[in-house]
């Protein structure tokens, strides 16, 4: 019986992306349909959309009017246009929590990359997909503060890390100058906006892209890494 063949994915993303999310979903389906055929390692790399946003963060409306200079109704619309592409892919953007939701805010997320690189280094891949998704579901369906220590402690044992060294990981200086380091080797890879996927390496794909369109690349990557 053939192997699989084995790939990597480095998947440069911002926790406050709902388009890597969207992306994670398509590529989750592409490599459903590739099941037996590419077997593939997801590890997530940081890209921070906002690395001056303050502390107390910013409601998104405000921000995406400043930013992108979006009329409410333009902003409404787009909402509307990536919730029905998330439904699609198998993922949500919709808020599930029972009390009336809260405003969407943007944050800080130079503390979520910092816990996501000590998941990779301390329980590997399969564990940092897991918090990587958590955090993703914190903020777009439970809306709660992804920049705040606790809640990251909190998301980090719900996945099964060490709570005291996650902790640890959070006020660690080192960490943080490698997460800064893997953020700058992204612009001088040209990668300017998020999702951006590199696999095995070599090959980027940017932005979401439909599963069949993964599907299509990761079989190209695939032939060429085998020959």
């Amino acid at each position: 019986m053939t192997q699989p063949q084995r790939l990597t994915i480095d998947i440069y993303s911002d926790v406050m992306c709902p388009w890597c999310l969207i992306g994670y979903g398509q590529l989750t389906k592409a490599l459903e349909e590739l099941d037996g055929e590419i077997e593939a390692q997801l590890r997530w790399r940081p890209f921070e959309l906002n690395p001056d946003m303050p502390p107390d963060g910013e409601d998104q409306e405000s921000h995406l009017q400043r930013k992108y200079r979006r009329s409410t109704e333009e902003g409404a619309a787009i909402r509307g246009q990536m919730k029905s592409i998330a439904d699609s892919a198998g993922v949500s953007l919709a808020y599930e929590g029972e009390s009336e939701a809260p405003p969407p805010m943007m944050w800080n997320t130079r503390a979520a990359h910092k816990l996501l690189a000590f998941a990779l280094e301390e329980a590997g891949p399969k564990v940092q997909t897991e918090l990587k998704l958590a955090l993703f579901r914190a903020h777009f369906n439970e809306r709660r503060n992804v920049s705040d220590p606790a809640t990251l402690l909190d998301i980090a044992a719900s996945v099964g890390l060490h709570r005291e060294a996650a902790k640890a990981a959070l006020e660690d200086e080192e960490l943080e100058a490698r997460v800064i380091a893997e953020e700058q080797q992204a612009w001088d890879l040209n990668i300017s906006g998020v999702p951006a996927m590199i696999v095995n390496g070599r090959f980027m794909v940017p932005g979401a892209q439909s599963p069949e369109t993964y599907v299509n690349v990761l079989r190209r990557v695939a032939e060429k890494s085998a020959a």
